[in-house]
């Protein structure tokens, strides 16, 4: 990761790595029936999927070139901005390259069919937990790494007053009975990304991924994305996260419609370089259409 500085610095997505990597194999974090693998299914109706026990490890494999793609949710119609995912983008040489809305359903499934009430533990992933606070409420929650990592999980433990909160192809896949189903807390969708080492331009309704740290004084955020506005640019998401290394200071990840190759986008982005202390272009994707998902 490049140091920040008090100078504006850019890593330019066209320098990117393009090593090449066995085309068929995507990444996902699994294992099977997890709602990422549903959304990788989505994306490559073809590929060689590949499950991997964590975030991290499908970000790495595509670094190394063992996976061609990974695929990672980014965004929770309901939860907001899945954090490892936003901190990936940024730590390591990855680039969006596509996305995927899905529809997430969830379902409370356990090794027995008891009542709901009877249910004294509930394993799942934290944004999960999330879109089902009200089913939830009282019940100790263990965190897991994937919704269908919990449903494994409960099924080899089976322990008869655990259940997982899981989509209900996990539940099958394991064996589980589904105790109650359909239990979000409204209605939810999950946007995932590809994710891959080289950044595309060939793409006719184009959403920019960015990530910018300003300098920590009053109005910074302000004289930063000002640029987008001027130019017209619709600014779809914007979502702060923590700097490690300084306590209490962060960056910003953004996505801005527009063609990169569009000479207004260019130069908005070069006002905005200008005014922050790092820009990072983080992809180039064409857009889910999200009224579709409405």
């Amino acid at each position: 990761m490049t140091p920040i500085t008090a100078q504006p610095n850019i890593r330019r997505a066209e320098g990117r790595r393009r090593q090449t990597a066995p085309s068929a194999v995507v990444a996902y974090p699994g294992p099977a029936g997890s709602h990422t693998a549903a959304a990788a299914a989505a994306l490559f109706p073809s590929a060689n999927l590949h499950p991997l026990p964590t975030f991290r490890a499908v970000a790495e494999a595509v670094v190394s070139c063992e996976a061609a793609y990974g695929v990672l949710p980014i965004e929770s119609s309901l939860a907001g901005a899945v954090a490892e995912t936003h901190d990936l983008l940024y730590e390591l040489d990855l680039s969006i390259v596509g996305e995927t809305v899905q529809p997430i359903r969830h379902c409370l499934a356990a090794v027995e069919p008891i009542a709901v009430d009877d249910v004294r533990v509930v394993r799942s992933h934290p944004t999960a937990f999330d879109q089902c606070r009200r089913v939830l409420d009282g019940i100790s929650l263990i965190p897991a790494a994937t919704t269908a990592d919990a449903a494994r999980i409960v099924a080899q433990r089976g322990d008869a007053t655990e259940a997982a909160l899981v989509s209900p192809a996990a539940a099958a896949l394991y064996g589980l009975v589904v105790l109650a189903d359909d239990i979000g807390d409204h209605p939810a969708f999950t946007r995932f990304v590809t994710v891959a080492t080289h950044t595309r331009i060939d793409v006719t309704n184009a959403r920019i991924a960015l990530s910018f740290v300003t300098d920590h004084r009053p109005g910074a955020l302000h004289v930063a994305i000002t640029p987008i506005a001027e130019a017209g640019l619709d600014l779809q998401r914007l979502v702060s996260r923590p700097l490690p290394e300084t306590p209490f200071q962060y960056r910003f990840d953004a996505v801005v419609a527009g063609d990169p190759l569009d000479p207004k986008v260019r130069d908005a982005l070069r006002a905005v370089r200008s005014v922050t202390r790092e820009l990072h272009v983080l992809g180039v994707y064409e857009a889910h259409d999200d009224e579709e998902a409405a």
